[in-house]
């Protein structure tokens, strides 16, 4: 089995060396393999989880949200669970969105007011 040493891995994920140890003690990856001395060696499978934990954070997902979802993944929930917990989510986000492009609307008729 092929490793990656935290460099490589943070490399590859595009997150620092930090965040893989934040990940880690959040529970949202691993646990991490470890080398006989005691360094981290990352996975395939490992860089998969990261990809994922990372493209849920920037969907806006917090960490509560992510270890609900990574103990959903992880155990014996059926896929329908799953889909519940992501469109819940989604229709959170598409709030946020809506909230967004109102701000933006009263910021735009403010631009126009002092131009």
């Amino acid at each position: 089995m092929t490793t990656l040493t935290p460099a490589t891995a943070a490399d590859r994920t595009g997150v620092s060396i930090d965040t893989l140890r934040y990940y880690e003690k959040e529970g949202l990856i691993g646990p991490i393999r470890r080398s006989a001395g005691g360094r981290r060696e990352y996975t395939e499978d490992d860089v998969f989880w990261i990809g994922l934990v990372t493209c849920f954070r920037d969907a806006g997902l917090g960490i509560a949200d992510l270890r609900e979802f990574v103990a959903i993944l992880r155990s014996d929930h059926t896929p329908r669970d799953r889909v519940v917990f992501l469109r819940e989510r989604r229709s959170a986000m598409e709030q946020r969105v809506a909230a967004l492009h109102r701000a933006m609307g009263v910021l735009d008729e403010k631009i126009a007011y002092y131009s």
